[in-house]
């Protein structure tokens, strides 16, 4: 098959499943026109985003399956869906969170007080998708339901990372001065201002280091993820992503808030340390007070990321997704 992969890159995501499909043996390619800081670049190609919509006649020729991020096309009146249709073309729509969570969030998740998008406008722009698009593909249960009206089917794809490359440093349980380690991509999404204030309590009462990574490239974050003890991710959104995935695979315990009613829903419950605003002092303590859980939930850590987070794992997965796509 031929996949492309726009507009633009989640979290290094589109990057991670073409690099699983090409080990597949197929083509696959994304077009990136968002660029932050973290600089993905593997499997993907920078372009603005005239720059998609010129190639887009090119693009309907050659590619069979056109897989599109964020709840965005190439053309922002998503007149490039009618085209993918008409050119006999199979396209997919990948929801990341941010794209579709509205205020509704708040229902399951009383901590969880911004990045909402406007629900009108979100139902609008999903009514208008879903007339040429049938499949989805969300990346866990949270998102779930903000789109499963929308699409006849919809699709669990959790967050790949090629684990390969992420070699673990378990936290050392010698260590007395244990390195924490928090990387706010949205601080008030992550709830930093709780994380920080409770970490300067904790430095009152045991010693250990704090280090905020933040405006730093994604390969400069990572080695300082792998220096890390434990990992600090978000105490309110209710859902992991990213950060967790990759902390886990270094062999890291990671603190982040899952919701209990999410948990229950993986295969294999997350080695997550889970904590919320209400409850992140004393779970970072009881962390900072064990060396030996410390390392035992790394090991954890490790062992969930390969059974579920590796990118031929998710990247057979996505096959499995494609082929329904084009044989239905």
């Amino acid at each position: 098959m031929k996949i492309l992969h726009l507009p633009i890159e989640i979290a290094g995501q589109m990057g991670s499943l073409c690099g699983a499909l090409k080990s597949y043996g197929h083509e696959a390619i994304g077009l990136n026109y968002y660029h932050t800081a973290l600089n993905y670049k593997e499997n993907i190609i920078p372009a603005d985003g005239m720059e998609i919509v010129n190639i887009m006649g090119e693009a309907l020729r050659h590619f069979d399956i056109f897989h599109y991020h964020h709840l965005l096309t190439a053309m922002t009146d998503y007149r490039d869906l009618e085209m993918v249709a008409a050119a006999g073309k199979h396209a997919i729509m990948h929801h990341w969170g941010s794209d579709v969570r509205t205020a509704k969030a708040q229902l399951l998740n009383p901590y969880l007080s911004v990045g909402f998008v406007p629900e009108q406008e979100t139902h609008e722009k999903l009514m208008t998708v879903s007339k040429y698009i049938s499949t989805a593909i969300v990346q866990d249960y949270e998102v779930l339901p903000f789109v499963s009206d929308y699409y006849r089917q919809v699709h669990i794809l959790p967050v790949a990372i090629d684990t390969s490359k992420f070699i673990p440093v378990f936290p050392n349980p010698l260590q007395s001065n244990p390195l924490v380690i928090h990387a706010p991509s949205n601080p008030k999404v992550k709830g930093t201002d709780v994380i920080e204030r409770t970490i300067e309590m904790l430095q009152r009462e045991i010693p250990f280091r704090y280090q905020r990574v933040d405006k730093t490239s994604h390969e400069q974050a990572k080695q300082l993820y792998r220096q890390a003890d434990i990992i600090v991710d978000q105490i309110i959104t209710g859902s992991y992503g990213l950060l967790c995935v990759e902390s886990m695979a270094f062999g890291k315990p990671v603190i982040a808030y899952v919701r209990d009613d999410l948990m229950s829903r993986y295969p294999t419950q997350p080695p997550i340390c889970n904590a919320n605003p209400d409850t992140f002092y004393d779970v970072l303590k009881s962390l900072l007070l064990s060396p030996e859980t410390r390392f035992q939930k790394g090991v954890e850590s490790r062992k969930f990321t390969e059974d579920y987070h590796d990118s031929m794992k998710v990247g057979g997965r996505l096959l499995e997704i494609y082929g329904q796509l084009t044989s239905g």
